[in-house]
């Protein structure tokens, strides 16, 4: 079935040679311009939000960008798209195919998993059982056995894993010679972790002869954030701090998924230090909470004026501190 070619890079706004730096860059702020939180038309920031999301997923993995890549430079974002002959996608990964009574072949495709049907046709759902105990696909067993199951990934946003949500999500399944689209509410419990499958009990491939049907499950991929990457249940924020906060100690305010909080800057801080905050990262399963950590990046200004470049000529002469004894 064609799909929508999506340019990752176009979405990005970067050109295809473009360095990890660069494409982390231009995600950070468009991540931020179209969050869901802070966008006044929030349907279609959300929709942005996880068009941004899907490029940077592909774009930042290199196994991932490399096969985009060999996709070539040629296609017309919008235009309809297969995948080439012998296009086998990332490793580990290809469509979910069957073969049905009537010997046509079938695929599974998902919807409402945040995830566009391109990027399902090229790195998304996958087929999880294997071939039928006779050989080749099952088809009108004369004993009853169960459906396989099948696999899709579910795109949940941070706020998701902190608050739990409930999703719809859409499975275009054939039934005969036609295709159906059955939808599912499908719950996310607070505390999802990446790569965690959420099971559907009884949405997978129908069984034959009486048998029972297989299960659908939703691979979690945690949304990237603007501001926090995520280890475990923790949250990972740099915070940039001035020369002489970093020197002097201060107070700063830096965010988490509950709101602002102030943190203290201790005197004498270095660069790359771990500050942590307490029961400000993700829930756990047993009803607490992982940790905020804050890693400190020294700024140094770009440019001064004369009279801080004479404060800072005089600090030169003054100080007797050398990094490199």
């Amino acid at each position: 079935m064609p799909v929508q070619y999506k340019d990752y890079y176009e979405i990005l706004g970067v050109p295809r040679g473009a360095g990890d730096a660069e494409i982390k860059k231009s995600f950070r702020k468009l991540a931020r311009e179209y969050h869901p939180d802070v966008a006044k038309d929030k349907k279609r920031a959300e929709e942005k939000f996880k068009e941004i999301n899907e490029a940077y997923e592909v774009l930042s993995d290199p196994a991932k960008r490399k096969k985009y890549d060999e996709l070539g430079a040629n296609w017309k974002s919008g235009a309809d798209f297969r995948p080439p002959p012998g296009w086998a996608g990332v490793p580990g990964s290809q469509a979910f195919r069957g073969r049905g009574a009537a010997g046509q072949e079938f695929e599974f495709h998902f919807g409402g998993t945040g995830f566009s049907d391109f990027f399902e046709q090229l790195f998304g759902s996958r087929m999880r059982g294997g071939f039928s105990p006779r050989g080749g696909f099952a088809e009108e067993e004369e004993f009853a056995e169960r459906g396989r199951d099948i696999e899709g990934d579910i795109m949940v946003t941070l706020e998701e894993a902190m608050r739990g949500s409930v999703r719809s999500v859409n499975v275009r399944r054939p039934v005969g010679r036609s295709v159906k689209t059955e939808t599912y509410q499908v719950r996310i419990p607070a505390g999802v972790t990446e790569g965690q499958k959420l099971r559907v009990a009884g949405r997978g491939e129908a069984g034959s002869s009486g048998g029972e049907a297989g299960d659908l499950y939703l691979r979690v991929r945690l949304a990237k954030h603007p501001d926090f990457e995520v280890e475990d249940h923790n949250l990972i924020y740099q915070a940039e701090v001035a020369p002489w906060e970093a020197v002097l100690g201060a107070e700063i305010s830096v965010p988490t998924l509950d709101g602002r909080v102030n943190i203290k800057i201790p005197a004498g801080t270095q660069s790359g230090q771990k500050l942590r905050v307490r029961g400000r990262g993700l829930p756990t399963r047993g009803g607490l909470r992982g940790d905020l950590m804050v890693v400190t990046q020294i700024a140094v200004p770009a440019k001064i004026s004369e009279a801080e470049k004479k404060l800072w000529e005089q600090l030169a002469k003054e100080s007797r501190f050398n990094p490199r004894t």
